[in-house]
């Protein structure tokens, strides 16, 4: 099982990342912009204006209308991976950042428009995924005794409370938008499937079936859809999200039913860790990558 997530350094054969969005309904695929170097991860901004990612373990927000990238302060944690979450009230940022002391992922949050982090997560490893929309919890998949779980925490640092106990990676753990549950991913079946919770830990149930590795399930802001990233039989272990593979998106009801497909592209890591959800909640954005070689 692979859930160590450094910041990726730049592959023998550089990658070029294209910055997308997709429309739930019709399919349409648009371009926004193109990079020469490995980006991950969109987070979409409640105003609709910009797109947080990170690349090379600092944060970046790209403004769509300008078509520009600016770098955010993140301070001393310039070793971030692609678990960067937004407050509800998009005041803030939480980060999953590699501490230089002994390079394991520890949770700071910190204002989204730059300032220094604040610690949350003492023990680590622990890998950031939701926060509550009241603003009050984070949620996270940690490593504790050589068991990778589900965890909750207050945003400002407290005592942890775990959720899950089933044997292998839980993992991706996102609130609704009423708070009612977490949706997560599990590999307890066998392979990894998409699973959902009260926001407490109890009645947890599967709610896809099909035969893929799916990870990283993400709630539309209306609660209405969940997109998830699918990964074939047999391409991956059910316990890994390597980069550099063919992958699905897939959309379902978020009251449960059958999943589509949205978008095949070649990606994997960086392309969906993240809620990329627009406010309308009919636009998604994600990353997809194609090798130098292949340009």
């Amino acid at each position: 099982m692979n859930r160590l997530k450094m910041p990726r350094k730049p592959d023998v054969s550089p990658i070029v990342s294209i910055l997308e969005t997709v429309d739930i309904h019709s399919g349409e695929r648009r371009v926004l912009a193109e990079f020469d170097h490995l980006i991950e991860a969109p987070n979409w901004t409640r105003d609709g204006n910009r797109l947080i990612y990170n690349s090379q373990g600092r944060l970046y927000a790209y403004d769509i209308a300008e078509n520009k990238s600016q770098a955010i302060d993140s301070g001393f944690a310039v070793q971030c991976n692609n678990d960067h979450v937004l407050s509800p009230d998009n005041g803030r940022i939480a980060v999953s950042h590699h501490t230089f002391e002994d390079g394991q992922s520890r949770i700071y949050v910190l204002p989204l428009e730059g300032g220094h982090p604040m610690l949350v997560t003492p023990m680590a490893p622990s890998y950031l995924h939701g926060w509550s929309p009241d603003g009050s919890t984070l949620a996270y998949c940690a490593e504790r005794d050589g068991a990778y779980d589900i965890y909750t925490i207050p945003a400002i640092g407290g005592i942890e409370t775990q959720l899950t106990d089933a044997p292998g990676l839980n993992d991706g753990p996102e609130y609704s938008p009423d708070g009612r549950h977490i949706w997560f991913n599990s590999v307890r079946s066998g392979l990894m499937q998409v699973w959902r919770m009260n926001a407490d830990g109890s009645e947890q149930v599967r709610m896809t079936t099909e035969e893929s590795n799916n990870w990283f399930p993400h709630v539309s802001p209306d609660g209405q859809w969940v997109v998830y990233i699918a990964y074939r039989k047999g391409d991956v272990a059910p316990g890994d999200h390597p980069a550099n593979k063919h992958v699905e998106l897939r959309l379902m009801p978020a009251a449960g039913g059958e999943s589509r497909p949205l978008v095949s592209l070649f990606g994997g890591q960086g392309t969906l860790n993240v809620n990329s959800w627009a406010p309308d909640s009919r636009t998604l954005a994600f990353v997809s990558y194609r090798l130098a070689e292949q340009a």
